[in-house]
């Protein structure tokens, strides 16, 4: 499979902080899970800004950046890592192992962020976040505000500010490293390739999704478990 450095993950995250303001955190959650049938679930496909942040692939996750902070600046939340679950689910990475692997600072299971991240939260100006694009985080998000805005008599400082996190990232996002045009390039070989097969095999009367085997066949054997 062709994947970046882990040191190029680091200096994404690392160039956003940069660009934000001080005394703001970042908070991406990964993709929603979307249901298929019943308790089947569609192929998961995480979050673009997501993956180009972490280069992890894992639902149920979130990830924050807060820039200045001693402690941690990259936090993340994820799956605990059970027998049980892994059996269906594949295997996780864990909190525990998720500074080792990912580059994470600190790491939490995503069942404790209600307790954790309006910790994190609170005290900060800015609140950097892709609102409107997951209803259900949204309401998250706001209700871990609330919680701090309901403290403010005991000494508490919620943020006054929300910014649009994509206008900074996605900026950051059209300006490709070296290692990305790299992996740009593989990919671009391999799309020709598949067109190329592709080519050498449609005749009349072929099914569509027959055509589309041969090229799905060449993405995956070469690496790409899914085509863009």
């Amino acid at each position: 499979m062709i994947k970046l450095n882990s040191s190029e993950y680091a200096k994404r995250r690392q160039a956003l902080m940069a660009s934000m303001s001080p005394n703001s955190i970042a908070i991406v959650p990964s993709a929603p899970v979307t249901i298929r049938n019943r308790d089947v679930e569609h192929a998961f496909r995480q979050d673009s800004d997501f993956y180009y942040l972490s280069g992890f692939h894992e639902e149920h996750s979130v990830l924050v950046l807060i820039p200045g902070r001693e402690q941690a600046e990259y936090v993340l939340f994820c799956q605990e890592k059970i027998k049980e679950q892994e059996i269906w689910t594949g295997i996780r990475v864990g909190p525990e192992a998720a500074p080792e692997k990912l580059g994470a600072d600190d790491a939490f299971p995503i069942s404790d962020i209600d307790e954790i991240l309006p910790g994190l939260i609170e005290g900060k100006d800015k609140i950097y976040a892709s609102l409107g694009v997951s209803p259900e985080f949204d309401r998250q998000l706001m209700q871990w505000v609330n919680h701090i805005k309901s403290q403010v008599r005991n000494g508490a400082s919620a943020p006054h500010e929300f910014s649009a996190l994509e206008h900074l990232l996605h900026e950051q996002r059209l300006i490709k490293s070296d290692e990305e045009i790299r992996v740009m390039q593989a990919a671009a070989n391999i799309s020709a390739e598949a067109h190329t097969r592709a080519m050498q095999v449609v005749k009349p009367g072929m099914m569509e999704y027959q055509l589309e085997a041969e090229l799905l066949n060449i993405f995956m054997a070469a690496g790409s478990r899914w085509p863009a």
